[in-house]
């Protein structure tokens, strides 16, 4: 675990700005110490450095907190995206370089305005957000979250980890028993309650997240206890798997 100073130096994030991403639930610490500093494991890590990319690359922290809470979309085509992207960047850059050096060289007679065009990197970037903003999923969760407090979000926050809390009270039995089945209901209800239609694909794949390792699998297991996650998987792949 590391400190939130230890994370400022090591990813030149200020502190500040660490504190700001947990006060709107973007990036919360996992631990706290005794006297209540942040400690960040290495599954917050993880997910700073996904913020920073989708920062790098023009996202809007609302995007980001967005497109890491919907599960529905495609993230190995995003990350794509953002690889065009950051070459596009790379090549615009590049371009500006070049400008640099033949001024250098010729004198301030050279020109090559070509090297402030960002109209391929621009058309680019709009593109892309406009691929992963199409989702339904995403659409509806962008309805539901519109003018809602940041109470209002952990509250929605801690109600799923108490479900997960009651997914850990009874991992020591049968996945695809009537209380775990049940407990599969309550999520799906809570999900498209308050954030998209969870339909049983969408479920299914949040299950095979939640038990994939990383920070979803921590702090799962964390409300429930160790096997909570891979428990709540099981149960909500013989609901929905079949």
């Amino acid at each position: 675990m590391m400190t939130v100073k230890e994370v400022s130096m090591l990813c030149s994030v200020s502190v500040r700005t660490l504190r700001y991403y947990d006060s709107i639930g973007l990036l919360c610490p996992s631990g706290r110490t005794g006297a209540g500093y942040r400690l960040y494991s290495d599954a917050d890590l993880k997910r700073l450095q996904r913020i920073l990319l989708y920062r790098a690359v023009g996202f809007s922290l609302g995007e980001i907190k967005t497109v890491l809470a919907d599960a529905s979309l495609d993230r190995t085509a995003l990350l794509e995206q953002q690889i065009e992207l950051l070459e596009l960047q790379k090549e615009h850059i590049e371009n500006l370089i070049a400008l640099a050096r033949g001024i250098k060289l010729l004198g301030e007679d050279y020109m090559d305005l070509r090297a402030f065009d960002t109209k391929k990197l621009d058309e680019y970037a709009a593109k892309a957000k406009e691929n992963w903003g199409q989702s339904a999923a995403y659409k509806e969760y962008e309805q539901k979250a519109k003018g809602r407090t940041k109470e209002k979000e952990q509250a929605l926050g801690a109600e799923m980890m108490s479900i997960f809390a009651e997914f850990g009270a009874i991992r020591s039995g049968d996945p695809v028993g009537e209380a775990a089945q049940q407990l599969v209901n309550k999520l799906q209800a809570h999900i498209s309650a308050n954030y998209y239609n969870c339909t049983d694909a969408i479920l299914l794949g949040l299950g095979k997240m939640y038990a994939s390792g990383g920070e979803f699998t921590e702090n799962i297991d964390r409300f429930g206890g160790e096997g909570t996650a891979a428990f709540a998987a099981k149960a909500i792949e013989a609901k929905c798997g079949r």
